[in-house]
């Protein structure tokens, strides 16, 4: 284990690190680390707080994981960061623990953050999502998996950001993007289904054409948007039409929810 760990790293002792795990120059882990198998700890590193890191992980230089949130109303309870498993973490990425004792912030796996991303705190990332260079996101946000998150934007808290839904670089997003579509500008808009993404996810032409159709009910016809979420119900109930029209469902009732963004 020595072998892997470079001499100027600083090493709480109680800190649980599988054998296989490398660790950088000048990197610190605190006490209550735990990091799985083959994952690298890259030069600078800082990980610290109640924080849970998977298997074969990539953590790129000066990324600091674990530190308590930037949030008033935190009063040093024993909250989390859980993180799952392939992941790439950029170059000076920052990922804060949750607020409240016993609440987690979680990232899932084979997501690839890239440098100056903030994850704030009780945030809930899933799996394979893609978030670009510079983008702040706000504390409470849950992105859905395949989820494409372009540059250098912003993401107000309490927003839910939708399954395969691409964000355009430098939008403002303060309400919930719906799965599968593309968002972009300031104020943001829907502006089309994420027709690329959806392709390289291997969705069936079937399917494809569904989404159109429930594209249009959502924001080419005359129907409000509680009528066309209606209207969803009356198209052919494949998985991805489900999903649809329950995640907007949930966005225009569920409690702390902030609404969908328009398409006008």
């Amino acid at each position: 284990m020595s072998t892997l760990i470079h001499p100027t790293a600083v090493i709480h002792p109680k800190a649980e690190l599988d054998s296989t795990v490398r660790v950088g120059p000048y990197a610190v882990i605190g006490e209550k680390v735990k990091i799985a198998a083959d994952t690298e700890i890259g030069a600078h590193v800082v990980i610290d707080g109640n924080t849970e890191i998977g298997v074969g992980n990539q953590i790129f230089p000066s990324a600091a994981i674990g530190l308590p949130p930037q949030d008033l109303k935190y009063k040093g309870g024993d909250s989390m960061v859980k993180i799952g498993d392939y992941n790439q973490i950029r170059e000076f990425v920052t990922i804060n623990r949750a607020t409240e004792e016993g609440h987690v912030t979680q990232i899932g796996s084979q997501n690839l953050l890239m440098a100056y991303v903030h994850v704030a705190h009780d945030c809930i990332i899933e799996d394979g999502v893609v978030i670009a260079n510079g983008v702040a996101l706000a504390g409470h946000i849950h992105i859905e998996s395949k989820a494409f998150i372009g540059g250098v934007l912003g993401v107000h808290q309490f927003v839910h950001i939708g399954r395969m839904a691409m964000l355009g670089g430098m939008s403002r997003i303060d309400r919930d993007v719906p799965p599968f579509m593309l968002v972009e500008g300031n104020p943001s808009r829907v502006r089309s289904l994420n027709l690329v993404g959806l392709k390289r996810a291997g969705l069936s032409d079937d399917e494809m054409n569904i989404l159109k159709k429930a594209f249009r009910l959502l924001y080419r016809s005359d129907y409000s948007m509680r009528e066309a979420i209606e209207q969803l119900s009356l198209l052919p109930d494949h998985e991805s039409i489900q999903h649809l029209r329950q995640f907007l469902y949930l966005s225009t009732t569920g409690d702390k929810r902030r609404g969908i963004i328009p398409g006008k």
